[in-house]
């Protein structure tokens, strides 16, 4: 029995698909976990009440809720260092560069980015409902979804010389140029929160990273908005799995097709191999008593070719030429004919009566 025919590449294919729709499909499930907690978590009011709930909830945590309120420094505020009179509570201030590098393969130019400075800046900040009730946020830093409003953008453009052009053909790099950009979650906006909600022993209201690992957000989005959106990630993740899943699949399926065909062959090889071999005993049977010496000789006058011991017993097709016996056309370097050397499409046994 032949070993299970994977060359190389196929089982770098297969190993890659697989492995890779294993690390998607966890992650959808990751992200699927997140939807069903999200679409299970209450929806409280902000208000004068929501510290009186807390009081009486055993342990005066509730470890998943969704809140809303507007952003309110805790202290003084962070200022914008673009835009005069811009206040908020989170800044990022980025530089990017900008550049087009020399694609090869594609022969053609292709843009290119990189960061080159980033800092990022925080205030404590609570979110403001209703009858002057507070949350305090923690760790903002920690969230997702926390998407802030850009308040400066400025494309600073590269200049250069002819002979930066000619080095910049040599080295395969252009420079565009550099983006400058600030963010900024400014004072008054609307955030929705969604985490494990703690009365402090102050009565403070907090709101913080869930202590079991669920992912922790903060949007600007309205929680409807980012419930559709994580549940269209986790649709994107689960697509992505299935189709890695299935082009290992049909690896998996093109080798063992093959591998079929291999054993089917190799079937037919064996029942060919027997036949030939009954068909070869009865032509090595003795003489009878009434055999004359020309019938006797007669075998010698149809020998094979090739070994020129064993008598002819195989048809050799499409040609139709007779001329070896089966061992030797199993032993052919080539399946070409001896006699024309025209392909050997299949061989079937001979039959004299």
């Amino acid at each position: 029995m032949e070993e299970f025919p994977v060359s190389a590449v196929e089982a770098l294919c297969l190993g890659t698909s697989l492995t890779i729709s294993g690390i998607l499909y966890y992650v959808y499930r990751k992200k699927k976990k997140t939807v069903d907690k999200l679409k299970d978590a209450p929806q409280l009011t902000l208000d004068g009440k929501l510290a009186d709930l807390l009081n009486v909830t055993p342990g005066k945590c509730l470890q998943y809720v969704v809140i809303e309120g507007t952003v309110q420094p805790v202290s003084e505020p962070l200022r914008s260092q673009f835009q005069e009179g811009a206040v908020g509570v989170v800044q990022k201030l980025m530089l990017r560069e900008h550049k087009l590098v020399w694609n090869g393969l594609a022969r053609a130019w292709t843009d290119s980015e990189r960061v080159l400075h980033q800092r990022v800046h925080a205030v404590p900040f609570h979110l403001a409902g209703s009858e002057e009730a507070v949350v305090r946020v923690l760790s903002p830093l920690e969230a997702s979804a926390l998407n802030m409003e850009v308040i400066h953008e400025k494309f600073h453009q590269a200049t250069y010389g002819f002979s930066d052009i000619i080095g910049q053909y040599l080295s395969g790099e252009k420079p565009k140029g550099q983006l400058e950009t600030e963010e900024m979650l400014k004072v008054g906006t609307t955030l929705t929160g969604v985490g494990e909600l703690i009365l402090d022993t102050d009565r403070a209201l907090k709101l913080r990273p869930p202590t079991d690992g669920s992912e922790y957000f903060l949007t600007t989005a309205d929680f409807e908005t980012l419930r559709i959106d994580q549940e269209n990630q986790a649709a994107a993740w689960q697509a992505l799995a299935a189709v890695f899943a299935l082009a290992g699949a049909a690896v998996l399926l093109w080798v063992a097709r093959r591998y079929y065909r291999s054993l089917k062959h190799h079937w037919e090889q064996e029942r060919l191999r027997r036949e030939f071999e009954t068909l070869g005993a009865d032509s090595a049977s003795p003489p009878g008593p009434g055999t004359s010496r020309d019938e006797a000789a007669a075998p010698l006058e149809n020998a094979c070719v090739i070994c020129l011991s064993r008598p002819r017993g195989c048809v050799l097709l499409d040609c139709g030429h007779v001329c070896c016996c089966y061992r030797c056309y199993q032993a052919l370097p080539q399946a070409t004919c001896p006699i024309c050397r025209q392909t050997i499409r299949r061989v079937v046994p001979l039959y004299q009566a």
